[in-house]
């Protein structure tokens, strides 16, 4: 019964990443509170149902929409408690609202998360990247298991993500002379971690094909190098996501392969 429910690796990443958001409660200062949490797993669940009514959808799934809730509560701060709610129905409108060929175009927290920092860049941020030590081994080693175990058959754009990051950020150092440890160091990024296993690697919204994904995890990772370290801009590998999933239509007419579907279950 255990290995049919994580046929469908939505089921895997749902465990994944409450099991991040555990960790962080337990060991980090930088947890959201409990009443935070709530609000936005409800606020996400009710704008789903919503959606579904208003365009008569009859077949509803709430799992995706939990998975965007659970990253939420992982990423995202406000100054002001309306903000996670506006933060959910900008993130559930734009998978419902802006949609090619059966896909919807964004990753649902990613659009969330970029569109209330356009609209208010100052009263909503990234949850500071760096967890501590303790706390970024833990992920590391979570999110090794959902590479090696998850379904989603989207490992490799999370690899080619991370590859072609740290590969930037090494010649940075070594163009500036700086030591090691400083590239390191940037590395160790519980966000940096959520964001290549459980954003970039979202299969409804990047390339069917695996060159594609290729292309498209390159593009990322080099336009978010130049958006933090020339523009100087904090939240730079998700503006870069927002941005460069506009081109997975035109990357998927370029290199055809069969659209993905989640597992019936």
């Amino acid at each position: 019964m255990i290995k049919e429910l994580f046929q469908d690796a939505r089921h895997f990443q749902i465990l994944i990443l409450s099991s991040l958001l555990a960790l962080l409660i337990l060991w980090s200062d930088f947890a959201p509170e409990p009443h935070i949490i709530l609000s936005v797993i409800a606020t996400t669940l009710i704008t789903q149902f919503i959606f579904y009514k208003i365009f008569k959808i009859k077949s509803r799934d709430y799992r995706s929409p939990f998975i965007t809730s659970l990253s939420l509560c992982l990423l995202f701060k406000g100054s002001f408690l309306w903000l996670y709610p506006l933060a959910v129905v900008l993130a559930i409108g734009s998978k419902f609202l802006v949609r090619y060929n059966g896909k919807h175009i964004f990753n649902p927290a990613n659009a969330g998360i970029v569109l209330c920092l356009l609209l208010l860049p100052d009263q909503v941020w990234v949850s500071p990247g760096q967890w501590g030590s303790v706390i970024w081994l833990g992920f590391v080693l979570i999110c090794l298991a959902a590479l090696v175990l998850s379904r989603a058959q989207r490992a490799d754009i999370a690899l080619f993500f991370l590859g072609a990051w740290f590969f930037l950020l090494l010649v940075r150092a070594l163009w500036l002379g700086d030591p090691l440890s400083i590239p390191i160091h940037n590395a160790q990024s519980g966000a940096l971690l959520i964001f290549a296993f459980f954003m970039i690697s979202d299969p409804m919204t990047t390339p069917d094909h695996r060159l594609g994904r290729l292309l498209f995890a390159c593009v990322v990772a080099i336009l978010a190098f130049v958006l933090q370290y020339v523009f100087q801009l904090r939240e730079a590998i998700f503006f870069a996501l927002f941005f460069v999933c506009l081109s997975t239509p035109f990357i998927d007419m370029i290199f055809e392969s069969d659209q993905y579907q989640w597992r019936k279950t």
